[in-house]
């Protein structure tokens, strides 16, 4: 008799640790299954975007970012227009091209070569350039400068017009000069020293033109 009690004690007792068990044991689960992530599903895309649409690139505001950093949007503008009316419009090529030209026109003017300018530049400023130069012999002047370095390039303005494209930079740069009078002494200038020189040029070229070449159509202190 206190077998079979003692038998269904143990069975009480372990019918009630095991309702306890079951009753954490289906809790945990039951929180467990609640906090499972749900299953990663990928977007559709939206219905009215093309497929291979590439996203604008925006910045932080969500504005779009220039095609130039730091310039201004008429800048932007101008040369968003150029690029779109000529596809071989490369923004780095055309300020090395720039710098070169800048080099090679201010080197044969000091020298007084007209053929050198010749082909940098337009009628206007090819002309302008020759009466500087004839008024320099004229006087039995002659320019002793170097360009030591080109400080920046930055362009300032730019602008798509009746098929011509015109883009202004701003040139910084360090310039040994030296200016001699008729008897070779040195009447201005210095060659130890480099002065400071900030000229605005402003380049063009026709979209259409089969030469890659821009000329210089405009010149001035910046």
């Amino acid at each position: 008799m206190e077998k079979t009690v003692e038998i269904v004690i143990i069975a009480m007792v372990a019918a009630f640790l095991g309702l306890r068990l079951f009753s954490v044991l289906g809790r945990r689960a039951e929180h467990e299954e609640h906090s499972l992530p749900p299953r990663f599903e990928p977007k559709e895309p939206k219905a009215d975007a093309p497929r291979g649409a590439v996203p604008e690139l925006t910045g932080s505001g969500g504005a779009a970012r220039p095609l130039v950093p730091g310039v201004t949007p008429a800048i932007e503008r101008g040369m968003r227009e150029i690029a779109a009316a000529d596809r071989h419009f490369d923004m780095l090529a055309f300020i090395e091209g720039a710098k070169g030209a800048y080099r090679m026109a201010l080197e044969a003017f000091w020298k007084g070569d007209r053929e050198a300018l010749a082909p940098l530049c337009d009628a206007d400023v090819r002309e302008a350039f020759g009466a500087a130069i004839d008024a320099r012999e004229a006087a039995g002047e002659t320019l002793d400068y170097k360009l030591v370095r080109i400080e920046d390039a930055n362009i300032v303005a730019a602008e798509y017009r009746s098929g011509v494209a015109r883009i202004t930079v701003r040139f910084t740069a360090d310039i040994a000069a030296v200016t001699r009078n008729a008897e070779g002494q040195v009447i201005a200038g210095s060659l130890n020293d480099a002065v400071e020189a900030c000229d605005l040029w402003t380049f063009s070229r026709s979209v259409s033109s089969a030469s890659p070449d821009w000329l210089i159509d405009e010149t001035d202190e910046g």
